[in-house]
């Protein structure tokens, strides 16, 4: 008698591991979304505390042809070129947490000064859950 597995067996197994995996995916996913909105708030919250120093120097914040690359690099039009840091206001501009870049419009749609924001996971307007737009005007409300 030969000794090993029958096929039987083996679906049997892969099955019960096709359950478990998504049992525990069922309760990981919303940790995920909060570490990932989590991420959202401590990156626009340092994104924030870069555009004050920028307007503190600069007596305006950064437009938004300028962008957030203003707070890493000098632009060529600055008043006070003398004030820019060496290292900029910010080590490195984050990525949100689906690797694009946040957006930023001065002066703001939602906010006076500046919209800093996420189209979320799906990089569109709106949508729900993950895939819900996120900005400065939603942590500031809070």
């Amino acid at each position: 008698m030969k000794k090993g597995f029958t096929l039987i067996e083996l679906m049997a197994v892969i099955v019960i591991l096709g359950i478990l995996a998504t049992v525990v995916a069922i309760n990981v996913s919303p940790f995920l979304q909060r570490a990932n909105f989590e991420k959202i708030r401590a990156d626009i919250s340092q994104i924030e505390k870069a555009l004050e120093l920028y307007k503190f120097n600069e007596l305006k914040y950064p437009t938004t042809d300028q962008g957030l690359i203003s707070l890493k690099k000098p632009p060529t039009d600055l008043k006070r070129p003398f004030l820019y840091p060496i290292d900029g206001y910010i080590s490195d501009v984050p990525m949100d947490p689906w690797g694009n870049d946040y957006l930023y419009l001065s002066p703001g749609i939602n906010n006076i000064s500046y919209d800093i924001y996420t189209l979320g996971a799906d990089g569109v307007e709106g949508g729900v859950g993950e895939d819900a737009d996120f900005g400065n005007w939603d942590i500031n409300s809070n």
